[in-house]
């Protein structure tokens, strides 16, 4: 009895070979580290904080083969807002695109791809806005997120604010991948 089941697990392990083959979904920076502070070029110049205010360097490997276009958020949950806070929402990459260079959050060095848009963050407008939190709050989470989408755009513009377009980024990701860092004064 167990011979004859031999054969059947064989070919199940063939037919799952591909699937566990497929590359993980990952985003990585040379600028931002996983669970460590945030250096000075990605503290927000102003509000009380004194920093470059420069998005970092963005890079992404092994999206979904299905992925029609891209979007890139940061977000504070920890914000004392109630409902956190949007540093920088980016929509509309292509599905080319597995990088941005640092500064590219910066609207007139004009380094985003072609056709992306930038949605208002919580500062008021369009563009990356550092971490500053409150001064002695414990320090505060910045999730820096790629979105694979499954839609080519997404039908908003650049006056969408990040909460709306958190909505329909959330609505059409087939897969996320984030990096989580830390920043307090």
């Amino acid at each position: 009895m167990k011979a004859a089941l031999l054969p059947l697990a064989l070919a199940g392990a063939l037919l799952a070979g591909p699937a566990l083959a497929a590359e993980e979904f990952r985003l990585s920076s040379p600028d931002v580290a996983e669970g460590k502070t945030l250096a000075a070029a990605q503290v927000l110049n102003g509000f009380g904080c004194t920093g470059g205010n420069v998005s970092p360097a963005l890079s992404w490997t092994g999206a979904p083969a299905d992925t029609r276009s891209f979007a890139v958020t940061v977000y504070d949950p920890d914000a004392p807002t109630g409902s956190g806070w949007w540093h920088w929402v980016v929509f509309n990459l292509p599905p080319s695109v597995t990088s941005l260079p640092a500064g590219a959050g910066d609207s007139a060095k004009r380094l985003l791809p072609t056709g992306a848009v930038e949605g208002r963050t919580d500062f008021g407008g369009p563009g990356f806005g550092g971490a500053c939190p409150p001064a002695g709050d414990k320090p505060h989470r910045y999730v820096f997120s790629v979105h694979a989408l499954k839609v080519d755009s997404l039908p908003l513009d650049s006056q969408a604010s990040g909460a709306m377009v958190g909505f329909f980024v959330n609505a059409n990701t087939i897969a996320k991948a984030s990096v989580t860092a830390l920043y307090g004064r």
